[in-house]
């Protein structure tokens, strides 16, 4: 882990080169350009604002625009990040069958070109929540705790599917697949309250609903996350940096004779 953290420090330069690259790209020919990047979270809520608040109607959460915008930015993030970073190996296998191309910082770049994405996407939250005329808490204060949680737990997951995506590529079709179950084991579009009782419990273990949760109470309900969901999310942060380290400083190697 160490050793691929001195990587990380050594191309630093180019990984924000290429966070810029792949941002200016993203959108490269469309009219609207960068507004994409708001506008595709904001189309999102809409879509799914018209479906769960008038057709299924959760009648019982108040501002209910807003607290589906809290749940879909980091959702958008995660399954962003994790669908372009798992390829991102195998799409840029020139570079590495041709140079000593640090394989690592790939999928690295995938989550951090999809965090800018999320980050600059909170003022527009923001502006809802102003539009609503809900108070500003200063538990929004803590959002960055929140952003680094998540940087860490999403970099170690994109790290182990991208290397174990290179030896299998139906990795990338499952995680297609796995991403939509995830999706509504979070509570996104419904509020946790809405859960039976008995089921709650996978919730509460399920890491992506606690992320989804944490941003909910810290924007919306102005509550700070109990340290047990805290130390749950750092534990998984630090567990799937670990095991992304492990399988990939084991087949890293090989990646030039795979591809």
């Amino acid at each position: 882990m160490f050793e691929n953290l001195r990587h990380i420090s050594r191309y630093r330069a180019l990984i924000s080169a290429l966070v810029v690259r792949h941002l200016s790209i993203r959108y490269r020919g469309s009219v609207l350009g960068f507004l994409w990047s708001f506008l595709n979270p904001l189309c999102l809520m809409l879509v799914y604002t018209l479906v769960f608040r008038h057709y299924i109607r959760f009648n019982g959460v108040p501002n209910y625009t807003i607290f589906l915008f809290c749940g879909l930015l980091p959702w958008i993030w995660l399954s962003s990040a994790l669908l372009e970073g798992t390829n991102a190996i195998v799409a840029s296998g020139h570079l590495i069958t041709k140079s000593m191309f640090p394989a690592l910082i790939l999928p690295l770049v995938a989550v951090l070109t999809t965090m800018v994405n999320f980050v600059l996407s909170l003022p527009l939250l923001f502006v809802f929540v102003w539009l609503a005329g809900l108070e500003f808490h200063l538990t929004m204060l803590l959002i960055p705790l929140a952003i680094i949680l998540q940087c860490l737990f999403v970099f170690g997951v994109t790290l182990a599917t991208s290397t174990l995506n290179v030896r299998f590529r139906d990795v990338q079709h499952l995680l297609a697949n796995a991403l939509t179950l995830l999706f509504f084991l979070c509570p996104v579009v419904y509020p946790v309250e809405s859960v039976p009782e008995r089921w709650r419990f996978t919730l509460d273990l399920n890491p992506l609903a606690l992320f989804v949760r944490s941003y909910q109470q810290l924007i919306l309900d102005g509550t700070i996350p109990n340290m047990e969901t805290i130390g749950y999310l750092g534990l998984w942060a630090l567990g799937m940096l670990a095991l992304g380290n492990i399988l990939y400083s084991r087949y890293h190697e090989s990646f030039a004779e795979m591809l």
